[in-house]
């Protein structure tokens, strides 16, 4: 999301005069967009901006972006009197404004919005930097509130798109030659129609049928707003991936109550058996937190035994670490750095054991792979599948597929993170 977000400003810039260049030492504006969601952000946005402190020189401009930008306020002109623009994710649509104020030669610029505002940042001059795999934000912000999680604060409230904005980008970027494309939300599946026309599941099928599609994926999905109608319409699509990311958290109902996710270990199983029940086989994957404040080693044995029960194809962990603003820089971080780590590895090292098994399933397989890259030192290619999996490849001809190309491989290797095969004829 924040690669999209970047992608975006710097379309409405180039739309605006600017050019990219290679080099940030010939730049006249340094922008540099954050994120705060991982501990100690602030530190390295700081560090990172003392390094541009060097590049200073005759007219040139720094603007800080996003989370941080939002986070930290006018803070950022005190710590780094150099900056000139200081602008959160909800004001990039006031860019273009903002730009001709710091070109008429104003020192400090603040674009930052409470997170009331009613407003997306939507454009159609996104510089995308893939010219196959490309994104459509159609929600921002969030209303979930929970207690280790900074993005309601940086973002805002949850706002939504209208169908008709994303089917329409999604036309020009099929003209444009994409083939494959991402929605993404900080909660994609908690899309409200501003029209009133579609629910998610609907424009899922709607951007699914435009001609000269070949794949949709989606980011982020909230449990509690995930419904049936979403595997449903995984199966009658064929376009749309077989691949759901399903943030957990926890396989603890009491520390899911502690985090303020609002649903149990059950209820979030229970969205778990819808997929599984699909007549399509789609991937699962997740997002989990160790070392909550109060987890117990008995909590902690409840999150590995929801990895064995759900059989993850991948899982994203993290170590908790207290954010600004959030309910649970209240809570006493009781446990050690040290155990949060041993934690996280406990984990890391039981989703290690189910993917290996996993992924075994598909030796002998066929499967379609889009090309993302060729590795010449293994000569291999490299690509992914529907499911969201890294397949390496050969192929017989000396000619390698054309990246942003599409592949069937069988598959004759498997690993526990990616799965290895050879390109079938024809």
């Amino acid at each position: 999301m924040n690669a999209h977000d970047s992608e975006k400003v710097i379309g409405t810039l180039e739309h605006e005069g600017y050019l990219r260049v290679a080099d940030e030492a010939d730049a006249g504006l340094i922008l540099y967009n954050t994120c705060s969601i991982r501990d100690k952000a602030e530190q390295k946005v700081f560090h990172r901006l003392n390094e541009y402190k060097k590049l200073q020189g005759e007219g040139k401009r720094f603007a800080v972006l996003g989370c941080v930008a939002q986070q930290e306020g006018e803070r950022i002109f005190e710590r780094a009197p150099y900056v000139s623009l200081v602008s959160g994710s909800a004001s990039y649509r006031n860019l273009p404004e903002m730009l001709v104020r710091l070109e008429a030669g104003e020192q400090r610029i603040t674009g930052l919005d409470d997170r009331q505002t009613e407003q997306t940042f939507d454009t159609e001059f996104t510089a995308r930097t893939n010219p196959h795999h490309g994104y459509i934000t159609i929600v921002e912000g969030c209303d979930k509130f929970c207690a280790y999680c900074v993005v309601p604060y940086t973002r805002g409230k949850e706002r939504s798109r209208a169908s008709a904005s994303v089917l329409a980008e999604a036309r020009r970027m099929v003209d444009a030659g994409f083939t494959e494309i991402q929605l993404l939300g900080q909660n994609v599946n908690s899309y409200q129609d501003p029209s009133s026309r579609m629910s998610f599941a609907e424009l899922l099928a709607a951007v699914g049928s435009i001609p000269g599609i070949r794949r949709v994926r989606f980011t982020t999905s909230h449990p509690r707003d995930f419904t049936r109608d979403i595997v449903e319409v995984i199966d009658a699509v064929p376009t749309l991936c077989d691949h759901v990311h399903l943030p957990v958290q926890s396989g603890s109902t009491r520390i899911l109550a502690a985090m303020n996710r609002e649903y149990t270990r059950e209820w979030y199983l229970e969205r778990i058996s819808w997929i599984k029940a699909a007549r399509r086989e789609i991937s699962m994957t997740s997002d989990i937190i160790v070392g909550f404040p109060g987890e117990t080693e008995a909590e902690l044995e409840e999150t590995a035994t929801l990895l064995e029960e759900v059989k993850y194809d991948a899982v994203f962990c993290f170590k908790y670490s207290p954010r600004p603003n959030t309910p649970a820089i209240a809570l006493a971080d009781s446990i050690p750095d040290e155990e949060k780590s041993r934690r996280l590895q406990v984990l890391l090292d039981r989703q290690r054991e189910i993917q290996r098994v996993s992924y075994a399933r598909h030796l002998g397989k066929e499967m379609e792979v889009m090309v993302e890259s060729h590795n010449h030192a293994r000569g291999q290619v490299v690509g992914r599948s529907s499911q969201n999996k890294t397949v390496n490849f050969t192929v017989a001809q000396p000619i390698l597929p054309a990246v942003g190309s599409y592949q069937m491989v069988r598959i004759t290797q498997t690993f526990p993170n990616s799965i290895a095969g050879e390109a079938l004829a024809g």
